[in-house]
C-alpha cells in the first residue's frame, strides 16, 4: 500500500498581512492531481490544518472544497486527519457525522467516551484498492495536559504522553494481529529536531518537553509527525516531519517544501519518495542574509524584474537596511523604487549600526540634575548609530531645545 503524509498547511496564514489562500488553493490543487497520479491508497493530514482555532470562512470554504473535490475524484482513498495546536479540535470534530460517511476519518481532539480513550475513533484502518484492510492507524491528535493521564515521575507531561501512546499503539497491534502494519500519527515536538525560524509555536509546555522519539516501538510501520515545518528524519527514516508545503515566514523560503509518499508491504516499512511542492509565488529577501547600506539596496531593488501585465502573482519581498544615521524617506524611497518592479514589499526592516547599549549602562552620571541634554542626545546617537552625528542633525536638535524652552516660558 501507498500514502501520502502531510501536515502543518495552515489555511487562512497570513505573511505580514498578506493572504496566501491562492497559495493554499494552487497547492491543493496539484494534490489532488498527485494523489490521482500516483494511486495511492490514503491520505494523512497531521493537524495544523487551520492557521487559527478560529479561521475565516474562505479558509473553511477551501478546506471543504478540497475534501469534497479529493472524494469525487479519488472516492476509494482513505483520508485521516488530526487537530493540531492551531486547530480548534471541536471546529475540527463537529462535521464528523457527516464526514465518516465520505470517508473522511477526523482526531481533532482526544476522543473520550465514558472517562476513557475512545479507540474506536482513533484507530482507524486504512483498506488498499482491492477494500483489503492494509494498514492500521493510531490517530493521536495534539495532546494538551487535560489529555494526559496523572502519573508521577521528574517530567509527568512527557511521561503522560508516553503512557499514552503506549496504550493506543498496544491496541492498534491487537487489531492488525501480526497481518498488517500500524501506522503512528502525531502532532508534537520530539527531541533532537530542527525549528524553523520565526513560525512555530512551542507546545506541551515548550521546547523543555521534547519528546524521545523511543516512544515509538520499533514495530511501528512508519510514524507521521506534524507541527514542525522543515521536512526531517528523527532518529529512524520510518519516523518522519512531512513539514509545511509553503513557507509561513520569510527564513522558511530556503526549504525545500515537500510531502511524503511512504510505501509499506505486510510486514512493515519499505521506504518512502520526498516530493517536491511546486511553490505558487516566490519569497525573497535583500540581501538574503543580513542587512544592507541603503545605496546597495536601492541598486539590488531596481535589478529586480520590471512588472507587466498578466503575469503571476509578485514575489513577498522583505527588505533589511543597515543605517548609520537615520532616513526618514527609506520607506518612501524603497517604495518608489518597487512602483514598476515585479515585487510586493511586505516587510521593512532596519539594522543600526551602534552599540545598542542602555544609556545608563553606558555612562555614570551623578544625579539627573548634573545631565545636560546635549549629553543625552550624544548618548542616544552612539547606541544607534556608529561615530558622531552630523552637523545637521546637531543643529536640528538644538532648534527642538529651543522650542520646549520657548514653550515653557523659559
Amino acid at each position: 500500500m501507498k500514502f501520502i503524509h502531510t501536515g502543518d498547511w495552515h489555511l487562512g496564514h497570513k505573511l505580514h498581512d498578506v493572504d496566501r489562500r491562492q497559495e493554499h488553493e494552487a497547492f491543493l490543487d496539484w494534490l489532488v492531481r498527485t494523489i490521482g497520479r500516483r494511486e495511492v491508497d490514503a491520505l494523512l493530514i497531521c493537524g495544523d490544518v487551520f492557521d487559527a482555532a478560529n479561521p475565516s470562512a474562505e479558509a473553511q470554504e477551501t478546506w471543504y472544497r478540497f475534501l469534497a473535490r479529493c472524494r469525487r475524484e479519488q472516492p476509494a482513498v482513505d483520508i485521516i486527519v488530526i487537530g493540531g495546536n492551531h486547530d480548534s479540535s471541536a471546529r475540527l470534530d463537529a462535521p464528523n457525522p457527516l464526514l465518516r460517511e465520505l470517508g473522511v476519518h477526523i482526531v481533532g481532539g482526544l476522543p473520550r467516551r465514558g472517562g476513557e480513550v475512545s479507540l474506536e475513533r482513533v484507530l482507524n484502518p486504512v483498506t488498499d484498492r482491492d477494500g483489503t484492510i492494509a494498514a492500521w492507524v493510531a490517530a493521536v491528535p495534539f495532546l494538551r495536559p487535560p489529555d494526559l493521564p496523572a502519573v508521577e515521575g521528574d517530567d509527568p507531561l512527557v511521561e503522560g504522553v508516553s503512557q499514552l501512546y503506549r496504550r493506543i499503539l498496544g491496541a492498534a497491534a491487537e487489531r492488525a494481529a501480526g497481518q498488517c502494519p500500524v501506522v503512528a500519527m502525531g502532532h508534537l515536538y520530539l527531541s533532537g529536531t530542527r525549528i524553523s525560524e520565526l513560525s512555530e509555536r512551542k507546545v506541551l509546555g515548550g521546547n523543555q518537553h521534547a519528546l524521545p522519539v523511543e516512544m515509538f516501538p520499533e514495530e511501528v510501520a512508519y510514524v507521521a509527525l506534524g507541527h514542525l515545518h522543515l521536512e526531517q528524519v528523527v532518529g529512524r527514516e520510518n519516523v518522519r516531519y512531512a513539514g509545511a508545503p509553503l513557507p509561513l515566514s520569510i527564513p522558511e523560503r530556503r526549504y525545500t517544501h515537500r510531502i511524503v509518499e511512504v510505501e509499506l508491504n505486510r510486514d512493515g516499512w519499505v521506504g518512502c519518495e520526498l516530493i517536491a511542492v511546486p511553490r505558487a509565488r516566490e519569497v525573497l529577501r535583500i540581501p538574503d542574509e543580513g542587512a544592507a547600506p541603503v545605496t546597495e539596496l536601492i541598486a539590488a531593488l531596481a535589478a529586480l524584474p520590471a512588472a507587466s501585465g498578466g503575469e503571476a502573482e509578485p514575489p513577498l519581498l522583505e527588505v533589511a537596511a543597515r543605517l548609520d544615521r537615520p532616513e526618514p524617506g527609506l520607506r518612501h524611497d524603497v517604495e518608489q523604487v518597487l512602483e514598476d518592479r515585479h515585487a510586493r514589499l511586505v516587510a521593512l526592516t532596519v539594522e543600526v549600526t551602534g552599540h545598542g547599549k542602555p544609556l545608563a549602562d553606558h555612562q555614570a552620571f551623578d544625579g539627573l540634575a548634573d545631565v545636560l541634554p546635549e549629553q543625552v542626545f550624544q548618548l542616544a546617537w552612539e547606541r544607534h548609530f556608529d561615530g558622531d552625528p552630523p552637523t545637521e542633525m546637531v543643529a536640528a536638535f538644538h532648534e527642538l531645545i529651543e522650542q520646549v524652552m520657548q514653550g515653557n516660558g523659559r
